[in-house]
């Protein structure tokens, strides 16, 4: 049979054409690609030529192109479209390029090759993109057993493919627990204080499953609605504990195993490539560098917002106290309690905000916004393949109108598609003696789908999510590097959030919202007073919030940045390591770990302490525009170089370039209000 995967993609720019892939094109099309990608090492290996930068270092680079494209598709579709039969592909590619991964890093032949290019760099008049090049290939063979004996890379083997097994385990025990909960409500009284669009959803949802009354599902979407809105305390606990026991029941998607698992063979990996942990082993490639740092910023930040997280948490608790007699709030009152002193604190509520931001409008804005900074443009393309009726594709044009990249957005969720929102790319960028190949991007996302009479409103969190991740899209749509391993989002893990957050700014300014933030019936602009109370609110349980996410790094450094070969139980280690962050009472029964995907099935172990680090980095960065202008030519024109720049270039001389000094945490402090 004729595989598409396999043949030259011949559309439009080389895109994806979905249309022509079947399910059981994938596997066949993996094997070849794999043993074609064997063969491109063999031909470096066994070359008579001594090794030089281009005949080593670059063919190493191009070598597999196949592969990662296919590889590209599938993992995509696994997280945006996935189904029963894809899932079982997964758990049988990813050992093969675990395998295959350890059979091109344990490959002493071509490691000697990269040894004797590496051991010259001094002469070879290198520029500073193709040094980083050659440091960035000889690592990622001393760093991942290239210097071991034998038995040792055999080890290293064995421990590999374990690994890729339990991670792509972990991440369908998560989905399948995520899909598996509904809660239906036949009597209308238990839906009090929902708003209509929640509940039009929920019926829809209901009518779906063939059921009578409304459904509410752990989708983002009907589940942070109803524990923002419900009235019904006893609804709002069951939710919640669905919600925080996926994959921590007495079931066959029970995950506890596989989390001690995956700790103690990271743990193994470090140990046997020479670090004390695996956080030392990850950091090591980090701007933070070590544990130590992380830990000390982790609990430096803790410091400086504990005492406002439990202020936000006694002003709820005063609130619900007075109005409703709750006398002690627990962690599923939260989000409701916090909505309700919103309204009254500001006089503003998500109800109240949706109806100026349609999806469409809002991603029109964003496009507007990113025209603005750096002179691009975005038409929509209804020639282009898609792999769901739901995706929009775009052609994305600089200044001069030549073509940058092609955008994928797929906002709703369904059945397929895991939970959250993310970035990603079908085609990375390279200019490789000038062929320049330009990238295919995509953003994903979990939004309200429009209903018969309504179209897909958000709530202002989730206008800040799509220009988090349009953030992450820009970072690649713009990349200007010869090599694609160090292009576009290709840089260190915790400067990678930082074009992410820096873009959510711009959703507080009133010059921004004027572009997009228009009423979806009466298409009056959002008023200015509105404007002011989305400012006024901006951070609004930042103390909280803050602790929350400290919570997240402090627990993935506890699993990662410590010994965890003598846990008994995953929940009582979870518990003390979260215990200096707590605000609310522990809840028995629920655990984080378990469907902590970003840890355990994401590229985030050992760096969600990230997000915290990166937004130091965006509110300083953002501070600078603040000062010049949110839209200065010139400051905009050295961020732009920043986000072309990529991983070519090291973040820290990348920021001081563009910033003109180092970053300082002073502007995030102020922003948050600790001070």
């Amino acid at each position: 049979m004729e595989n598409p995967l396999l043949q030259k993609f011949n559309t439009p720019f080389e895109s994806v054409p979905f249309s022509q892939i079947k399910n059981e094109h994938y596997l066949p099309a993996f094997e070849i690609a794999i043993q074609m990608a064997k063969k491109d090492i063999e031909d470096i290996c066994h070359q008579t030529d001594s090794p030089t930068f281009e005949n080593t270092i670059v063919a190493l680079e191009t070598s597999g192109e196949n592969l990662s494209r296919i590889s590209s598709v599938f993992f995509n579709m696994n997280s945006a479209e996935t189904n029963d039969e894809i899932q079982k592909i997964a758990k049988e590619v990813s050992p093969m390029l675990s395998e295959l991964r350890n059979d091109i890093t344990l490959n002493p032949v071509l490691f000697q090759r990269v040894k004797a290019v590496y051991d010259q760099k001094d002469k070879l008049n290198l520029s500073s993109e193709q040094q980083l090049l050659l440091e960035k290939k000889y690592k990622n063979f001393s760093r991942n057993g290239a210097n071991l004996n034998e038995d040792q890379k055999n080890k290293l083997r064995q421990i590999d493919k374990e690994l890729a097994k339990l991670q792509v385990q972990f991440g369908q025990n998560a989905l399948a627990e995520t899909n598996a909960y509904f809660k239906n409500i036949t009597d209308e009284n238990s839906l009090k204080g929902l708003p209509d669009y929640v509940k039009a959803e929920a019926k829809s949802e209901a009518e779906k499953r063939n059921q009578k009354g409304w459904t509410f599902t752990l989708q983002m979407p009907s589940y942070l609605p109803f524990m923002t809105y419900a009235e019904n305390r006893d609804l709002r606990k069951e939710l919640y504990i669905a919600y925080s026991k996926k994959a921590f029941q007495n079931n066959e998607f029970n995950n506890e195993s596989n989390v001690k698992r995956i700790a103690e063979l990271r743990l193994e990996r470090a140990n046997l490539l020479g670090y004390k942990t695996h956080a030392d082993f990850v950091l090591e490639e980090r701007m933070a560098k070590s544990p130590e740092i992380v830990k000390e910023f982790l609990d430096d930040l803790l410091k400086k917002s504990k005492p406002f997280g439990l202020k936000d948490v006694q002003l709820l608790q005063n609130y619900a106290q007075s109005k409703d007699g709750v006398s002690k709030l627990e962690r599923w009152d939260h989000a409701y309690y916090a909505e309700k002193v919103k309204q009254e604190k500001f006089n503003l509520s998500d109800d109240e905000l949706k109806p100026y931001f349609q999806l469409d409008k809002v991603v029109n804005g964003a496009f507007q916004v990113a025209g603005k900074l750096f002179q691009i443009q975005f038409k929509e393309r209804n020639d282009i393949d898609k792999y769901h009726e739901d995706v929009t594709v775009y052609e994305v044009l600089d200044e001069k109108g030549n073509h940058l990249a092609l955008f994928y957005t797929d906002f709703f969720p369904r059945e397929g598609k895991r939970a959250g929102a993310w970035m990603t790319d079908f085609r990375g960028q390279s200019n490789i003696n000038g062929k320049m190949v330009r990238p295919h991007i995509s953003i994903v996302c979990n939004f309200t789908k429009p209903t018969a009479d309504t179209p897909s409103l958000l709530t202002f969190s989730e206008v800040t999510t799509l220009f988090h991740e349009f953030g992450h899209a820009l970072h690649g749509i713009l990349a200007n590097s010869s090599y694609e391993s160090q292009s576009g989002t290709n840089v260190l893990y915790d400067f990678v959030e930082l074009p992410s957050q820096f873009m959510e700014n711009f959703c507080y300014e009133p010059e921004v919202l004027a572009l997009f933030a228009q009423h979806y019936q009466t298409s009056e602009t959002i008023p200015h007073e509105l404007v002011q109370k989305v400012k006024n609110a901006s951070n609004y349980m930042e103390g909280y919030q803050t602790v929350r996410q400290l919570s997240f790094g402090l627990l993935d450094m506890a699993w990662h940045g410590k010994n965890p070969l003598n846990i008994s139980s995953v929940d009582s280690y979870e518990n003390l390591a979260m215990e200096p962050t707590n605000v609310y009472p522990i809840v028995p029964g629920t655990n984080m770990s378990v469907s902590f995907s970003h840890i355990f099935n994401g590229g985030y172990s050992s760096g969600y302490y990230s997000y915290k680090w990166s937004e130091v980095l965006d509110a300083d960065a953002f501070a600078y525009f603040k000062e010049k202008g949110i839209f200065n030519p010139e400051v905009a024109k050295k961020f732009k170089k920043l986000l072309q720049s990529g991983g070519s270039v090291d973040p820290m001389d990348l920021y001081i370039e563009f910033r003109g000094k180092k970053p300082s945490n002073e502007a995030l402090l102020e922003r948050a209000g600790f001070h």
